[in-house]
């Protein structure tokens, strides 16, 4: 198999060395380095990740796209593929943080109100002993005793200094009312998750809807995402009822003026006018400099998305750890 050549590394190097990029922005690598727009030569771009793949697979990498729920935009991002003890021992996180995370994770996605988020509060005062007793199976039954002192200890001044921490890595995002919902990198590495754990998926995309609007008949679980809902009834013709019992959809008139006037917002590849003469060495230029950023290693911020609606129940803890690789703060 031919090793992968520059190109692939500088792909490969800008989501290591930044976290997940939106798609614009991994776009815009990509050009830079294949002088070819994804827009235009999509099947360019998907052979390109197919090999950067095929060579991935052999270190249980993996570079994946995932949608955003809360934004609905596509972010591009280089998870691992297995989680095991030794996995574990690459992460800048300890013990007591990941069984928070976990403990985190899963109160969000039990949330039936499908807002895909908790409060602050209810964050900080989560119990760890779950993750606890659901790893050590029969030992469970000794009760306390089996839990490690770590925490116990766990204090929730801790907890808010790791909250932060995974708002600041994007395993965690913070909506702006102040609740803690998944950050992207979450819905990166745990869409397997999602899909084998019971999380009630999005009648449109099937994709696990953890942030979802909901039927009104509150016997129905039909539950569809912002975006897919917007493109779904986007067109006037369409008769705005639940898929699922035939209930009336109730949406605001100003989502689909959004929909209408805007971008399409289930389409993975995003219009783009292809650019000549000045335009062109400038956009050029510009890349050049992005590349020397990603070569430094520098690291984009966290990023904040909008407020959500509900999630799912689950009481099995997470499978899951952190990349080897973390961002720089």
């Amino acid at each position: 198999m031919p090793e992968l050549s520059w190109k692939h590394h500088t792909l490969i190097q800008a989501l290591l060395s930044r976290g997940p990029l939106e798609e614009k922005d991994f776009y815009f690598v990509f050009e830079g380095v294949s002088g070819r727009n994804p827009a235009t030569h999509r099947q360019i771009l998907n052979d390109c990740l197919l090999k950067i793949n095929k060579e991935l697979a052999f270190v249980q990498f993996e570079l994946r796209g995932c949608r955003n729920q809360y934004d609905g935009k596509i972010y591009y991002g280089v998870v691992n593929n297995i989680a095991d003890e030794q996995a574990k021992l690459g992460t800048q996180y300890s013990v007591p943080q990941i069984a928070f995370y976990k403990a985190v994770i899963e109160a969000i996605v039990q949330d039936e109100t499908a807002q895909g988020s908790i409060s602050n509060i209810d964050a900080l005062n989560v119990r760890l002993e779950h993750q606890v007793q659901n790893g050590l199976g029969s030992q469970s039954q000794a009760g306390s005793s089996a839990i490690p002192t770590a925490l116990k200890n766990f204090s929730k001044s801790q907890k808010e200094k790791t909250l932060n921490e995974l708002v600041r890595d994007r395993w965690l995002c913070s909506t702006p009312d102040g609740n803690v919902g998944l950050g992207v990198r979450s819905f990166l590495d745990l869409r397997s998750w999602f899909h084998n754990n019971d999380v009630p998926p999005c009648h449109v995309c099937n994709e696990a809807g953890v942030k979802a609007d909901l039927c009104q008949n509150e016997e129905c679980t039909v539950r569809i995402h912002n975006y897919c809902l917007r493109k779904k009834f986007s067109q006037k013709r369409v008769d705005k009822l639940c898929p699922g019992c035939g209930t009336e959809w109730r949406v605001p008139k100003s989502e689909f003026i959004e929909e209408d006037e805007g971008e399409e917002q289930n389409e993975p590849i995003q219009s783009q006018v292809p650019l000549s003469g000045s335009a062109k060495r400038k956009r050029l230029r510009n890349c050049k400099s992005e590349l020397n950023a990603v070569n430094t290693g520098l690291s984009q911020p966290s990023q904040r998305v909008p407020d959500p609606r509900r999630s799912s129940r689950r009481s099995t803890p997470v499978r899951f750890f952190f990349p080897t690789v973390q961002n720089s703060p």
